[in-house]
């Protein structure tokens, strides 16, 4: 029962404060405070349904811990993510799935990704390609997405495939929106996903890259040219680039961020200098660029690494099912995914509505994996169909 936790826990209090001599080692009171402030016993419920006891257990326990966060945020507004939570009782009855947990939370936003999220980086083009002249670098259209894709690969938690020399939007200047072409317009994000096998598409524009003057140009010969022509070098140009990511499986929009910032003096971004390169870094543009990359970047890792992993089902067989995913995102033998229905193909943007069961994994390849459910489905699993990870505890 739950008590027996909470005597442990005491007894470990007093052996801790009574174990050292030295009075400054002690326990602080408002540490104590502070700790009591971070935490919460709380209860969580969930019905019994589709996915079994199983998945009624986890849905109880997120439950708990909805709960735990909006009582914690009233206590400690810099309380921000879970950083341990402890079931100390559990128990099912006609009603549903019960859990008792003790919930802490951290001012950490980072979290230990269990898997590697596949992402598609595509082609950032200019909204007023005019801006960028022919003498300067061409590689930002797709050097932006590549290094931020490079930079999310770094940190170990994402893979990341180049699309970058094609771009979503015939229009950059109605981005993030795609117009229809006949048909539902996230169809274009849903169908690179799915050609890529990937969770994520990352877009972009680059909506301001112009260069102003400092001075004025005034008069006519030899030294007013001599001054325009040094406008492109001794000048000041803004920024702005607009950075998206969709999810692969619905369309939806789940990041929008601008970023944007401005040089004085040396504006110009020679021919041959590609993004992210050290040449490019040392020139004052190519060096706010790539702060904004580096921005970029963390600004997704931050939302998306704890986000839930999901995966197509490629092939079923015999009751045996393959996901498009294995070693390279981290999956391992004994790994449990609850497997969803991915409908029609015009109801798509509704998302994980529909769950069959949970798939338990048996077969781990380098890029693909495979596995049977855990009990007998509602519906036949298809190829198309979504896996997605849940935590257990």
């Amino acid at each position: 029962m739950h008590y027996r936790f909470w005597l442990s826990l005491a007894l470990a209090l007093i052996l801790a404060a009574c174990g050292s001599g030295d009075a400054s080692r002690r326990i602080d009171p408002e540490q104590i405070q502070h700790l009591r402030n971070r935490q919460v016993t709380v209860q969580g419920f969930a019905a019994v349904g589709v996915g079994g006891v199983s998945a009624a257990r986890q849905a109880a326990i997120d439950d708990a811990i909805a709960q735990a966060a909006r009582t914690l945020a009233d206590r400690d507004p810099g309380a921000m993510s879970t950083s341990e939570v402890k079931v100390v009782d559990e128990w099912q009855d006609q009603d549903g799935y019960h859990v008792q947990a003790l919930v802490m939370l951290s001012a950490q936003k980072s979290c230990n990704a269990p898997y590697r999220k596949r992402i598609v980086a595509t082609g950032f083009p200019a909204m007023n390609p005019y801006q960028i002249s022919g003498t300067e670098t061409q590689d930002l259209f797709g050097g932006i997405p590549r290094e931020i894709g490079n930079l999310l690969m770094e940190r170990g938690d994402f893979i990341a495939y180049n699309l970058t020399d094609s771009s979503l939007y015939v229009r950059p200047d109605l981005a993030p929106e795609i117009p229809a072409s006949g048909g539902f317009s996230g169809n274009v994000i849903l169908d690179i996903a799915k050609r890529h096998n990937a969770q994520l598409v990352l877009s972009g524009i680059i909506r301001d890259f112009r260069v102003e003057s400092t001075e004025y140009v005034r008069g006519a010969g030899v030294l007013a040219e001599l001054k325009s022509a040094m406008r492109d070098y001794v000048g000041r140009r803004s920024i702005g680039i607009d950075v998206f990511m969709h999810d692969g499986f619905t369309g939806a929009l789940l990041f929008q961020h601008r970023y944007t910032d401005s040089i004085i003096g040396d504006v110009n971004l020679p021919s041959g200098y590609n993004v992210g390169s050290e040449r490019f870094e040392d020139t004052p543009s190519g060096h706010k660029i790539g702060d904004i990359v580096r921005q970029a970047s963390q600004d997704i890792a931050d939302l998306f690494s704890c986000y839930p992993f999901s995966a197509r089902v490629i092939r079923t067989e015999l009751g045996r099912i393959t996901i498009g995913a294995g070693a390279q995102d981290k999956i391992k033998v004994g790994d449990r995914f609850m497997v969803y229905s991915a409908g029609f193909a015009d109801s798509a943007g509704l998302g994980y509505t529909d769950p069959i069961g949970i798939l338990s994994i048996a077969e781990v390849g380098p890029s693909m994996a495979a596995g049977s459910l855990e009990q007998n489905a509602r519906t036949l699993v298809r190829p198309g169909d979504w896996v997605r990870s849940f935590t257990t505890y």
